[in-house]
């Protein structure tokens, strides 16, 4: 499997540190040069590599971590996302609901990225919490992942070898809406810092 994450704000590099932090090879993009943000990506560490939003949407699981209104443009990188597992890590707080079509955040998402099988999750926490160690207190922290398809456990595989503890939530409609963003409101789950004890 390869992994990629899109965008490289404060978000995209919290994810990058805890691929880093696992030892795990990740390709970070976004829509500028590569060679602008090169240097802050090998700061992080030798598994991080910065490539063109081309070569990094090759990767076999992409991290979507762009602001929603950007996400049409990622898509366009790509004529065809059929085969792709697009975990969104977007939140779409302060888009009006009109703009959703009533849909659930995730749901537009996934239209944009058609063929993609899209999996909601590592949304739910501010970054400077998702970038502490996931290891607490002889727990684990928990990220949140729903899905229409049966993707979501091979996401829920990857976030256990970066230390969380995953928890399906189920269907984008369903799940997805406890960790969805929009308008002024937030889902019932974000912000929810918990840990799980095996």
């Amino acid at each position: 499997m390869s992994y990629a994450i899109i965008g490289f704000g404060e978000i995209g590099q919290t994810l990058a540190r805890a691929f880093a932090r696992s030892g795990i090879d990740v390709s970070v993009a976004t829509t500028r040069d590569p060679d602008s943000f090169a240097s802050d990506a090998a700061a992080i560490g030798p598994e991080v590599t910065a490539k063109t939003l081309a070569e990094a949407v090759k990767a076999d699981i992409i991290f979507l971590a762009v602001r929603f209104q950007s996400h049409p443009d990622v898509a366009k990188a790509l004529p065809s996302w059929q085969g792709k597992i697009i975990v969104d890590v977007t939140n779409a707080y302060g888009v009006p609901d009109e703009d959703l079509g009533g849909q659930p955040s995730a749901r537009v998402v996934a239209r944009a990225f058609a063929g993609a099988r899209v999996v909601k999750g590592f949304n739910h926490l501010v970054a400077a919490v998702l970038d502490q160690s996931p290891a607490v207190h002889g727990g684990r922290r928990v990220v949140f992942l729903a899905s229409d398809d049966d993707v979501a456990s091979e996401v829920g595989a990857l976030a256990e070898n970066l230390g969380f503890a995953p928890i399906q939530l189920g269907g984008l409609s369903e799940g997805g809406l406890l960790v969805q963003a929009h308008g002024n409101s937030w889902g019932h789950l974000i912000f929810r810092d918990l840990v799980k004890f095996d």
